[in-house]
């Protein structure tokens, strides 16, 4: 084999979580290794030195078909596993493919029925599986993420900038308060409670659908807390976290960025687990996480994916999380 196709369409931290199949694959059998996946998330990959060419399409995978089929790959691997990524397979019906098993059902059980029949791997292990076929294995280096050196971001200007005079930027905490469903996030009242108990300047870091809520949290919190939400890029985001000491998160694509660059981690879970196997993954032997979640409530997990209200109404999972123990001080 001289040339693989990787398809994962999205999201951020799903793509992190599929780069030590791409790091193995080229390490271990030297292949030209491209990448298929939506032209919003280039930038989680723009920079990886394992990827030989990185394809995009904006709305539907029809639009690089062509192309696609113009380069003659040897072997696909999916690791979406949806409607779409199947087109492209049948598409390139010539090539041999080989599929990510999504463990739909067990987590169909696990939802709706609190059965769990969830394998005790991670994600990563699974997805490394789909390759094993190739006799590439785990080398137990963890994730990858590499930023480009334009996105490079002067933390210490950036806060000195934003932080009362007198008080020194560094270290700092970067709090990632987004997440894409709202059942995943803490409301805002508690990560407001998490701030205040913190010693340490603060840095909000989210998308511009967490601005105007990261200006409400920071207004509040008190002036060690800064606001960089919906301001600074996605690998802008990914620098400040390599610098800072800490970083606190929900689960969310800058939480594996985060293990993926070696950051010691707070994961805050809501209405989804850690046992659905993507706890933020980090080499053989090491362990900087700490996650913290709401055990013990009949309703958990709701969805393996997330809502945009509590189904319930009440929200326990995220209302009854301990400020003191996300804030290391419990």
């Amino acid at each position: 084999m001289k040339k693989i196709l990787i398809i994962r369409f999205s999201s951020i931290g799903d793509i992190v979580l599929t780069t030590p199949v791409v790091r193995c694959l080229k390490k271990q059998t030297g292949v030209e290794v491209h990448y298929l996946t939506k032209q919003a998330f280039q930038a989680v990959l723009a920079a990886n030195p394992y990827i030989d060419k990185v394809w995009t399409f904006r709305k539907e995978v029809t639009e690089v078909l062509p192309q696609l089929r113009a380069e003659r790959f040897d072997l696909v691997i999916d690791l979406h596993r949806n409607l779409r990524s199947l087109r492209v397979r049948l598409a390139l019906w010539r090539v041999r493919s080989y599929a990510f098993n999504k463990l739909n059902f067990e987590k169909w059980l696990m939802v709706n029925w609190k059965i769990n029949r969830l394998p005790n791997r991670h994600v990563v292990d699974r997805y490394l599986d789909t390759v094993r076929p190739l006799n590439v294995l785990n080398d137990g280096a963890g994730l990858d993420y590499f930023i480009p050196a334009e996105d490079e971001v002067d933390a210490v200007a950036f806060l000195k900038a934003r932080l009362p005079d007198g008080l020194s930027p560094l270290p700092y905490i970067a709090f990632v308060t987004g997440a894409a469903h709202a059942t995943k996030r803490l409301p805002e009242a508690k990560i407001i409670a998490v701030c205040r108990l913190l010693q340490h300047p603060v840095l909000l870091l989210g998308g511009p659908d967490e601005a105007e809520s990261g200006a409400r949290i920071a207004s509040a919190a008190g002036p060690h807390v800064v606001n960089a939400c919906g301001t600074l890029k996605l690998n802008q985001s990914a620098s400040m976290v390599r610098q800072a000491a800490k970083v606190i998160s929900h689960d969310t694509g800058l939480m594996h960025i985060a293990a993926a660059l070696g950051k010691d981690l707070v994961s805050i879970w809501g209405n989804t687990i850690p046992a659905f196997g993507m706890v933020p993954y980090y080499p053989v032997g090491v362990n900087r996480n700490t996650s913290v979640e709401v055990l013990g409530l009949p309703c958990r997990p709701c969805s393996k994916i997330g809502f945009s209200e509590c189904p319930k109404g009440h929200f326990r999972c995220m209302q009854e999380i301990s400020e003191a123990e996300v804030a290391g001080i419990g």
